[in-house]
């Protein structure tokens, strides 16, 4: 016979009855689907970046065909080092003259081939654009406003007076993104890193600037 001592359950008492109830269908299917998602939160990234290397280093080793895999992509990065460093050199210039020599005879591939340069020049080169990045009022009766990175300050080449800037603004989810042009006292510079507002800006707002990025 078990006598009534009329004292309350103890701590660890109480903490094996809650953790070991008879659970239902719905609460055992509320715990699989918290763990699926977690999975899915772990996983999805890293398969996707690595999937994206594997497709990117798969496309590179395709340019130069050798059915040795990784050989390929070894000739390319060698070769592009080699002209990177024929550039630097004396034999560059005269080699660059004819080449633009020609290219002023093909209007359409001139233009192609000058924006090719002037974006690769901008992204990795001396004369980088994206660094500046800058909100943007898009209108003076709205509070409406949008990230993006002045690329150029002086539009008189295309006849348009002082006091308008271009203005980059990056799509989210996506490698586009549309250029727009406003008055300059419309933007605000932003005090934070180019990586970063990129970074957000792609990711639609969802990542957040590393603490230790400075």
């Amino acid at each position: 016979m078990v006598r009534n001592t009329g004292r309350r359950p103890t701590l660890s008492a109480r903490a094996a009855g809650y953790f070991c109830p008879v659970m239902g269908p719905r609460r055992i299917g509320r715990i699989l689907l918290g763990y699926f998602l977690r999975g899915l939160l772990l996983v999805v990234p890293a398969t996707v970046l690595i999937w994206a290397l594997w497709k990117a280093l798969a496309f590179l080793d395709g340019i130069i065909p050798i059915d040795i895999p990784g050989v390929g992509l070894l000739t390319l990065l060698v070769g592009l080092t080699l002209f990177g460093w024929l550039g630097s050199t004396i034999l560059y210039q005269p080699v660059a003259e004819i080449g633009e020599e020609v290219l002023k005879r093909i209007p359409f591939l001139k233009t192609f081939y000058g924006a090719i340069k002037d974006l690769v020049e901008a992204v990795v080169g001396n004369k980088r654009r994206f660094d500046r990045p800058v909100l943007v009022r898009l209108s003076a009766s709205s509070d409406l406003e949008r990230l993006g990175f002045i690329t150029e300050d002086d539009l008189a080449h295309l006849g348009l007076p002082k006091g308008k800037v271009a203005v980059y603004m990056p799509h989210s989810f996506a490698w586009s993104g549309n250029l727009v042009i406003v008055p300059a006292a419309n933007v605000t510079l932003l005090d934070a890193r180019a990586a970063d507002v990129m970074k957000f800006v792609v990711s639609g707002g969802v990542s957040k600037v590393d603490d230790d990025a400075s």
